[in-house]
């Protein structure tokens, strides 16, 4: 997928232009616009320089991105607000002249210079003058606007030039007419007929619109830039021993970087000296710093808060977990809600609608005996009113800012496809290994035989299974390294295929593991075996040791639940989401971690293949996000209407997912499923507004109602409507 920046777009009809020019190039699979980075995402084997000369000739400008994370700080936001400052505050001294000169003299008597006092053309011609500055410092809505006119995809910008010059110049019509009046009262009859300050106004108050969208749509992309401020600038490579400060950009895998405390790594990498505190929460939004020593791993724009670091690089530029989340955003910010398309269809033939209904509109007036000024009064607020740029909005600004405080909270949400799917899922499916259990065996309990010590026990079992690489007995080998056991010596290591092993430990043979192999080999007690099976019925795995003839006891290894998993289901249940848990661990253990953790269903004994099907009949019951960590997970991510992986988990899950969890905990399945019904609300609410908008003010803006609406209020309406739907979206900030 390649990137390109897009200048020149004004509305939703200027992105559906630039989508449909694109989309019919050879080779583009799919292209998507977005009116609010101006940026745009082009699939398929197009060259760019055929993407950009294809935006060119639609009328706009194109170029390719450069760097994957580049696309919001190249919205520079900051000089569009600058530029619409500088344009409004120019209108606005020769609009007060305008109206002083028009309503302050007209209405309330306020004094004027003797020559225009005593002169109403001398007046009609000042306000040509002062309307016609105006104009041009507000130019570029009539060289956008005509210029998309002449290219027969008229857009907003068309509707904006179009009212205000057709104000102008019926304007300057009626002044040439008072120049040849009669009389004083045929003068002042005329008068009534200048539209110069609607012809100023309009694209006064339409620029004050657009610097208040400017300003809504700088917060909107507030949390993603905020994350890109983060990402360092420079390192401190080793080289000879020397510390040499160094841009981040020329930064190799395997240089050797110092951290000091208080910096910020620069890339990821592994350290290999020295021992720290460092600060994730860029990453996971967890405050409370992480240890590190040697062989850890550290990740890019995370903050060193103690010790002094050594490490190698191992991720550097586009390919440290730090940029992979900001592309993550970026991606999911330049991609669109099915929902979308509802607003994408109408833009598309919007504006050639709405100027069809002005001419409509100014006809029906006439024909029903109306003044031709009072006439094209109403088609020209017909034209001002109308609001394409909310309908182009009322999607993007949502999904930004939902997907930008999912980053900031841990949730990568990668398209907005996803974050509208989330909202709408009714089941959740959650992998058992890794994602409600913690995936690594755990030593529960440890049983020895009448006589025996723990600690004798358990230095058998650790000398015994320290040469295994089973996961059970690298669990006893921890559990021993955790107690400072130290283990014997032992020869003749045998792992047998009857769940056991065997060694010998100065002549005496040493024996373990399940219960079907002790009874096999003669080792009975009936007191343990009573012991193992009452732990077997919870979950966990009895194995048991012997030495010589005799028993020593068991111990129990179970993959222990996360501490939140049952708080995380219970929220989710909160939410009216059915839970079903699917494993490939057999019934009676799924059945023992399904009942205390809180599911609803228990699906067990599955092996990969056969998670994606029991996805897929859980699909026909609702939509169904899928939630895991491992390789054998990613089928039935793919599979689910919304994949979501743990943080933790394998590259593969990742990919194969729609939405990953930084944090690791479950609860954020929760909040995740929150954010995305309340971004689909904020939605919902825009769009409805927008259309609402329309459909209101463009019959009262045509008089429907027996209401004459002047042009400057329906210009001020218009403004008010784009500005609306981004602080509507704004309100997604406060999701907790």
């Amino acid at each position: 997928m390649e990137q390109y920046t897009v200048k020149g777009m004004s509305c939703a009809a200027c992105q559906a232009r630039v989508e449909k020019a694109v989309s019919a190039l050879p080779g583009v699979t799919s292209c998507t616009v977005s009116l609010l980075t101006n940026s745009m995402s082009v699939e398929g084997d197009a060259l760019p320089q055929e993407v950009v000369d294809a935006v060119k000739k639609a009328g706009y400008g194109a170029k390719l991105k450069k760097e994957k994370t580049a696309g919001i700080q190249e919205v520079s936001f900051e000089e569009t607000i600058s530029s619409l400052k500088k344009r409004l505050i120019a209108s606005l001294f020769f609009l007060a002249a305008l109206l002083y000169l028009t309503m302050g003299h007209g209405m309330l008597s306020l004094p004027l210079p003797p020559f225009l006092e005593q002169s109403l053309p001398a007046r009609a011609v000042a306000q040509l003058l002062f309307s016609a500055a105006v104009l041009w410092i507000n130019k570029a809505f009539f060289v956008s606007g005509f210029s998309a006119l002449i290219r027969r995809s008229p857009n907003m910008d068309t509707l904006v030039a179009m009212g205000s010059s057709v104000s102008f110049l019926w304007s300057v019509y009626i002044l040439f007419r008072l120049f040849g009046m009669g009389t004083a009262a045929q003068s002042a009859a005329y008068a009534k007929e200048l539209y110069f300050e609607s012809a100023a106004m309009i694209p006064s108050l339409i620029t004050v619109g657009k610097l208040l969208e400017a300003i809504s749509k700088g917060k909107t992309t507030g949390a993603i830039k905020k994350l890109i401020q983060l990402k360092p600038k420079t390192a401190r490579l080793l080289i000879d021993g020397k510390e040499i400060e160094t841009p981040v950009e020329q930064v190799k895998p395997g240089d050797m970087f110092a951290v000091r405390p208080g910096d910020s790594v620069p890339v990821d990498g592994e350290v290999t000296e020295g021992e720290s505190a460092i600060d994730e929460s860029t990453l996971t939004g967890e405050s409370v710093p992480v240890d590190k020593g040697v062989g850890d791993t550290v990740s890019a724009a995370t903050v060193n808060r103690s010790g002094y670091l050594v490490c190698r690089a191992t991720r550097v530029g586009e390919d440290t977990t730090f940029s992979k989340i900001i592309q993550t955003v970026l991606q999911a910010a330049a991609t669109k809600a099915p929902v979308a398309r509802i607003a994408d269809k109408i833009s598309g033939i919007f504006v050639p609608t709405v100027m069809a209904i002005a001419l409509l509109v100014t006809a029906v007036w006439l024909f029903c005996g109306a003044a031709f000024s009072a006439a094209l009064a109403r088609g020209i607020a017909v034209l001002v009113i109308s609001c394409p740029c909310a309908l182009g909005l009322a999607t993007p600004v949502a999904i930004m800012v939902g997907n930008g405080v999912g980053a900031q909270r841990g949730i990568l949400i990668k398209t907005g496809e996803a974050l509208e799917t989330i909202g709408k899922v009714k089941t959740v499916a959650l992998d058992k290994t890794g994602t409600i259990t913690k995936g690594e065996p755990t030593v529960t309990d440890i049983v020895p035989a009448q006589g025996v010590g723990e600690e004798t026990l358990l230095a058998l079992a650790v000398s015994l299974e320290q040469k295994s690489e089973h996961p059970l007995a690298l669990a006893i080998v921890s559990e021993g390294q955790k107690r400072g056991i130290t283990p014997f010596a032992v020869t003749g290591f045998r792992a047998l295929s009857g769940n056991g092993v065997e060694a010998e430990a100065d002549g005496t043979p040493l024996y373990g593991g399940s219960q079907t192999y002790m009874a096999e080999i003669g080792k009975e007690n009936a007191e343990l075996f009573a012991a193992g099976e009452a732990l077997a019925k919870t979950g966990k795995t009895p194995l048991y040791f012997a030495r010589g003839d005799t028993l020593l006891g068991l111990i129990a290894v179970a993959d222990v639940m996360k501490e939140t998993s049952v708080e995380a289901i219970s929220r989710l249940k909160e939410l009216g989401l059915r839970v079903v848990m699917l494993t490939g661990d057999n019934e009676k253990t799924a059945r023992f971690i399904g009942e205390r953790a809180g599911v609803d269903e228990v699906i067990a004994g599955v092996l990969p293949d056969r998670k994606e099907a029991a996805v897929r009949a859980l699909r026909e019951s609702g939509k169904v996000a899928m939630v895991g960590d491992g390789i054998n997970d990613a089928p039935a991510l793919t599979g689910s209407d919304v994949g979501i992986a743990i943080g933790a988990g394998t590259d593969i899950a990742i990919e194969s997912a729609s939405v990953v969890l930084i944090h690791n905990d479950l609860c954020d399945v929760a909040d995740c499923v929150r954010l995305g019904r309340r971004t689909m609300r904020i939605i919902y609410q825009n769009l409805f507004w927008a259309f609402v908008y329309n459909l209101a003010c463009i019959p009262l803006a045509a008089g429907l109602f027996g209401l004459q609406m002047d042009p400057m209020y329906a210009a001020a309406a218009m403004s008010i409507s784009s500005v609306t739907v981004c602080l509507n979206a704004l309100r997604l900030n406060f999701f907790k």
